[in-house]
């Protein structure tokens, strides 16, 4: 075997161990939310700490791999939606609804991708989530971006309009979607319609309540 051939089979190897190491990492999180260890994920791994932080550094490192692997997948559904025959308001409905779903089904992971424990930022290492969760929003709002611009003629500042409405959008649901996750006020049904109103212009055509000055 030439050294080629052993360094490919050697970076297959190590690629299939970090995918193993993060399938066990999201089992943790699927149970434990944002108060997984990177003990108790270890040990779900059948390895010791000190061999989990070679393969991701440290929590951090470990964060942004999960971050990766869902962000991904996420972007696969919301591309997805928007390519759909459809009418454009139907899919509009449909990328909103692709990005609740992901949050409902599985909402331990969301809330260890965007919300600590309480004590987890002096508990490992000084981990600060919210260093780590902003970049996963704003590779989010960068490729809405891009699917936008690609999809839609928004004319000699298309570009720059793309990227608003990108991150804009991409705001509008993490906010709405935290919110809501939270409080349940509503069916997801019936906030993918509001949301859709809203991104559809409906703002512009509702009446002020009598007597008031409006926005």
């Amino acid at each position: 075997m030439d050294k080629t051939q052993h360094s490919g089979r050697r970076q297959t190897a190590t690629e299939r161990r970090r995918r193993e190491l993060l399938e066990a990492a999201e089992r943790i999180v699927l149970r434990d939310g944002p108060d997984a260890s990177m003990n108790a994920i270890a040990a779900e791994a059948g390895i010791t700490k000190p061999i989990l932080y070679r393969h991701f550094g440290d929590k951090g490192g470990l964060y942004r791999a999960l971050a990766v692997r869902h962000t991904d997948a996420l972007l696969d559904n919301l591309r997805t939606a928007l390519d759909a025959p459809v009418l454009r308001r139907d899919r509009v409905e449909a990328t909103l609804d692709a990005y609740l779903v992901a949050i409902e089904t599985r909402p331990q992971v969301y809330r260890f991708l965007m919300h600590p424990a309480e004590q987890q930022g002096q508990a490992e290492s000084g981990f600060d989530v919210g260093r780590h969760s902003a970049p996963l929003l704003r590779r989010l709002g960068e490729e809405l971006a891009k699917v936008i611009s690609d999809r839609l003629d928004l004319g000699p500042e298309g570009e720059e309009r793309a990227r608003v409405w990108g991150h804009g959008i991409v705001g509008m649901m993490h906010a709405a979607g935290d919110w809501w996750l939270r409080e349940r006020p509503c069916s997801r049904e019936k906030l993918v319609e509001h949301l859709t109103d809203l991104l559809w212009g409906q703002l512009a055509t509702v009446k002020d309540v009598a007597g008031g000055s409006g926005f």
